[in-house]
Order: C-alpha cells, then sequence, then structure tokens
C-alpha cells in the first residue's frame, strides 16, 4: 500500500479486513472511478499449493498479471520511482508503435507499465 499511495500518489480508497483476509483498494487522486485491489496472490483461501507456485512462477517472470498507467510527466515520474530503489524493467523508451513507456515492478512483484500522455 505505501508504494502506491507514497511513491504513485493513489489514494487508499478501502483497507478491508474479513475472516482473517486483507484488501486495500488504491486509485489515483481526482480519478474516483479506477480502482487497483491490492491482495496477495496466495491468499485466496480457493487455490491450491501448486497453484500458488505457479503463480509465484508466473509472477517473477511478469507475466501473471500487470497494470498499465499513464503519466503527463513519465521522466519525473520515472526518475521519482527510481530514486525509491525500485526494480527497473525498462527504462523510458521511445517504442516502435508510437507510444514512450517504461516499466518496473511493485515491491510485490507485479509488473507496472507507465506511458508518456500526449
Amino acid at each position: 500500500m505505501a508504494f502506491y499511495r507514497d511513491k504513485l500518489g493513489f489514494e487508499v480508497r478501502n483497507d478491508v479486513g474479513y475472516n482473517g483476509l486483507r484488501w486495500i483498494t488504491v486509485g489515483p487522486a481526482g480519478q474516483p472511478d479506477t480502482s487497483i485491489v491490492l491482495t496477495p496472490p496466495a491468499a485466496d483461501p480457493g487455490i491450491t499449493d501448486e497453484e500458488r507456485r505457479v503463480i509465484a512462477e508466473m509472477m517473477a517472470k511478469g507475466t501473471y498479471a500487470g497494470v498499465n498507467l499513464a503519466t503527463e510527466d513519465l521522466d519525473g515520474l520515472f526518475a521519482t520511482l527510481q530514486a525509491g530503489d525500485i526494480e527497473v524493467v525498462q527504462e523510458p523508451t521511445d517504442q516502435p508503435y508510437g507510444i514512450r513507456d517504461c516499466a518496473f515492478r511493485d515491491p510485490a512483484g507485479n509488473l507496472i507499465r507507465i506511458q508518456q500522455l500526449g
């Protein structure tokens, strides 16, 4: 939660506990209709140990799940995130398909791509 709140500037919308589980909802300030639910993948009581193992492997490769975000100042945001000692996957790059973006992992290992607006 601290990463999304303190580094990306997201608001904490919900912090819910229920039957020994906990999930947190965050979202960008000024965009109340956009939310991301933060839950550890192993927290789902309905998955098996084998499924947890597969999820952990996929997260390590960056193929389990990802989030795409956009900003008006990609280079500035990247500098802030990099100063926070995050795992950089790709520095800001002009892509051949017309966007400029970067990629990194949040502290839980989720892949996050951020593109430049405009």
